[in-house]
């Protein structure tokens, strides 16, 4: 199985890897900074340099437990060293919005048990995060969550990884529990988020080193998704 380093850096850019499999236009590589689609997060895309040529990375997907590149155009790479670079202003766009999904849904836990049921991040600079309160909430308080999320976000929570046997992550008190009940058998080793203070999930995306790199955002609509299930969209507004 290929190395995947947006596991461990966030913010690598870039690597010196090796092609194992080119098919038409998808490849594979030893070693990847290219983040693939999952949890709500949109694929990477960048190139690869091999010798004086350049190949547009388009899409990144999972399949069947690789990392599978598609390229533009694959004619003239062949097996063999490449170098692989991402377009950095998507991924870090990417990995603040994901980080401010996960500061609203611990925020939201912390303050109401409510648990985060979906979330997704849009190529077009938006993203929206599903939560599901245990009881209805008085609809005044719509009015000072943003203000609330932005307090947080001043405060600059530190952001960290761990890994840990999915045996002790199930003992771990919280919604950490219901997320992984949510994740086959087969994972037994699960990689953790932490917003020091504030929140820790299990999360196989990128995210960046502290809260106050979110900068400004907005909540552009709350709508409601079913009984005590509130929608919320947003932007962050560079």
């Amino acid at each position: 199985m290929e190395k995947e380093l947006f596991l461990e850096n966030s913010y690598q850019t870039s690597c010196e890897t090796f092609i194992e499999e080119i098919n038409e236009n998808k490849v594979v590589l030893n070693q990847t900074v290219f983040y693939p689609s999952g949890g709500g997060q949109p694929f990477d895309t960048g190139i690869l340099k091999q010798g004086n040529n350049e190949f547009k990375v388009i899409k990144v997907k999972r399949e069947q437990g690789k990392v599978i590149h598609y390229l533009e155009d694959a004619t003239n790479l062949s097996l063999g060293e490449v170098t692989a670079q991402i377009n950095w202003d998507r991924r870090y766009r990417f990995m603040r919005y994901h980080t401010l999904l996960h500061v609203i849904a611990g925020h939201l836990y912390n303050k109401f048990s409510a648990l985060a049921t979906s979330n997704e991040i849009y190529e077009d600079n938006r993203a929206r995060i599903d939560i599901k309160f245990e009881e209805e909430v008085p609809e005044d308080y719509f009015t000072v969550m943003e203000k609330e999320i932005h307090d947080i976000i001043e405060e600059n929570h530190l952001i960290s990884t761990r890994s840990l046997p999915r045996e002790e992550v199930e003992k771990i008190p919280g919604s950490i529990k219901t997320v992984i009940n949510l994740l086959p058998k087969s994972i037994q080793t699960i990689r953790l988020v932490d917003i020091s203070e504030l929140d820790e999930q299990a999360c196989g995306g990128t995210h960046i080193k502290s809260t106050n790199e979110i900068g400004d955002f907005s909540f552009t609509k709350i709508k409601n998704k079913g009984k005590n299930t509130k929608r919320i969209d947003m932007i962050l507004n560079d």
